[in-house]
């Protein structure tokens, strides 16, 4: 299948789901994780026939009498046995008049007693699609008929792309919303492809749907001979969303991959032990938490914490003793989680930069150790909520001892993406290699020289006005230990043609157009409101 056919099949699939919530009362939301169950269900047993085929096949050529084939076979191919209530085509033979909903249920808690590792985590409530008996079968046959479209042929990691198209789509549905549980593929991509994550312990304590875990094991699939990921990478996690760790542990097995995800908050709880025991670090934690809500109800409980090795630089808090922003809780337990040799890649806030006070403390204690490494600036609409920009933070505790020890690289990158539609952007391929390259230069560690072998343009390090600036600790200093990346490199104003100008102004008319009636038919619908109450 080219990848011009999978992004139609990708849409279609996704057109049924959306129209199957606009005939009904359902939000996208509420049908997020019954469809995802539908998609992993589907991927369990086209896994499973191909498996049988092959067990079947092998035993056909072995010689003298074969004991029957076990659930055992099956998970020495690493692929989830299906009891026959479980399988995809016993479901889709159902009569109309059956109730469709309790046999996926009976099929989902079949394969979890079957494949313990996934106990409680597929999804069990497809009764209450819709109070209606009937109406909650229709529901079900059309997506069990929507899903039957994927073929059993279908190569590679297809699923997994199926899934994470699933998942970036009920992301971008939920808005600012959706970026708590799933952070867009071409951001990670960077994160992994800066960090390296070759081999190794790999932690993301605020995991989501554990994207950062499937684009670890993509990149050491694309630059390893071994088949076997697992024996490259092991996986640890932590969420405090019960709905989260269910939807990242299918994604983990659609992908082929495992790992030991707890259920806990992170603040409080270091369920892997994790100060110093990681080569690897990943995450988008939630930005700018307080300590108390709007509510003035504690959010996070300094004295919870206090003592807690992970945050071994220190606790930010105010003068009146609660804990001012959590953003540098989060990036001590990413720095103390790290090995001698470990790397961190991970998303926050662009505020976290400047923070003063008891954060600006902190951070001058990361600079002045020497672990802050890179430092990237990314534009708006990148993300679910349009309005949102961010700064990528790299931490290398390679590099102490380097020349690189007391230096720091910054990159602008906000005037790097391809649109997507006009509330959101991505970066290629392409564009996420121009700016891993930069920081290959910058290293010069026998990986750039493996990466960029026989490619034109790839020569040494240098400092380009608008694009990067290498800053040394004493610049740094003077810039009040800044970290925003607009303090060191200088911004480039780039003219806009006049036919750019010509179709921005045409499409900021057209908004502004489009606004003025929205603004005329609500003053009038208020006028109206008012008299009736008058």
């Amino acid at each position: 299948m080219t990848k011009t056919n999978r992004k139609q099949l990708h849409e279609r699939l996704w057109s049924a789901a959306v129209q199957l919530r606009a005939n009904g009362s359902m939000k996208l939301n509420e049908i997020s994780e019954p469809i995802l169950g539908l998609i992993f269900l589907k991927f369990a047993d086209v896994r499973f026939k191909q498996a049988k085929e092959e067990l079947e096949a092998e035993r056909g050529k072995a010689q003298g009498r074969q004991a029957p084939i076990t659930p055992d076979n099956y998970k020495a191919k690493g692929v989830l046995f299906l009891p026959e209530i479980a399988s995809y085509t016993y479901l889709m033979n159902l009569p109309e008049s059956a109730n469709i909903g309790k046999a996926i249920n009976d099929a989902m808690k079949e394969i979890e007693a079957k494949n313990t590792d996934l106990a409680g985590v597929l999804p069990q409530d497809y009764t209450s699609l819709h109070k209606t008996p009937g109406e909650n079968s229709k529901i079900l046959i059309t997506l069990l008929k929507n899903f039957n479209q994927i073929p059993d042929n279908i190569e590679g990691d297809a699923f997994g792309e199926i899934y994470e198209y699933f998942l970036g789509e009920f992301a971008r549905s939920e808005g600012a919303k959706g970026g708590e549980f799933f952070t867009p593929q071409s951001i990670v991509k960077l994160l992994v492809e800066i960090i390296e994550p070759y081999h190794g312990k790999i932690l993301d304590p605020a995991c989501g749907s554990g994207g950062m875990f499937v684009q670890s094991a993509n990149f050491v699939k694309a630059h390893s001979k071994t088949a076997k990921i697992m024996n490259e990478i092991a996986i640890y996690g932590q969420e405090k969303g019960s709905s989260n760790i269910r939807t990242a542990k299918m994604n983990l097995a659609i992908h082929g991959l495992s790992g030991k995800i707890s259920e806990v908050n992170s603040f409080y709880t270091d369920d892997h032990n994790s100060v110093g025991r990681f080569d690897f670090v990943l995450a988008n934690p939630p930005f700018n938490v307080k300590g108390k809500d709007k509510n003035k109800q504690i959010v996070i409980d300094p004295q919870k914490i206090k003592g807690d090795p992970r945050y071994y630089l220190g606790l930010p808090i105010t003068g009146k003793g609660e804990i001012s922003n959590a953003n540098y809780l989060w990036m001590q337990m990413f720095a103390s989680a790290l090995s001698p040799q470990g790397r961190a890649s991970f998303v926050m806030a662009n505020s976290a930069s400047d923070a003063g006070n008891k954060e600006k403390e902190i951070r001058k204690k990361m600079v002045d150790a020497g672990m802050v490494d890179v430092i990237v600036s990314v534009g708006t609409n990148m993300f679910m909520n349009a309005t949102l920009s961010c700064t990528l933070w790299f931490f290398d505790k390679r590099k102490n001892g380097t020349e690189r020890q007391n230096k720091v690289l910054f990159i602008n990158a906000q005037d790097i993406f391809t649109p997507i539609d006009r509330a959101h952007s991505e970066w290629t391929d392409q564009q996420i290699q121009e700016i891993a390259s930069i920081v290959r230069r910058y290293r010069e560690e026998p990986s750039f020289a493996k990466a960029t072998a026989g490619k034109e343009g790839e020569g040494k390090y240098e400092d380009i006005k608008g694009r990067c600036k290498v800053a040394t600790l004493d610049e740094i200093k003077t810039n009040d230990y800044s970290l925003n990346p607009g303090r060191y490199v200088e911004i480039v104003e780039k003219e806009m043609s006049d036919i750019d100008f010509d179709a921005r102004m045409k499409e900021l008319m057209s908004e502004f157009t489009t606004l003025t009636s929205e603004a005329h038919q609500m003053e009038k619908k208020i006028q109206e409101d008012w008299k009736s109450i008058l």
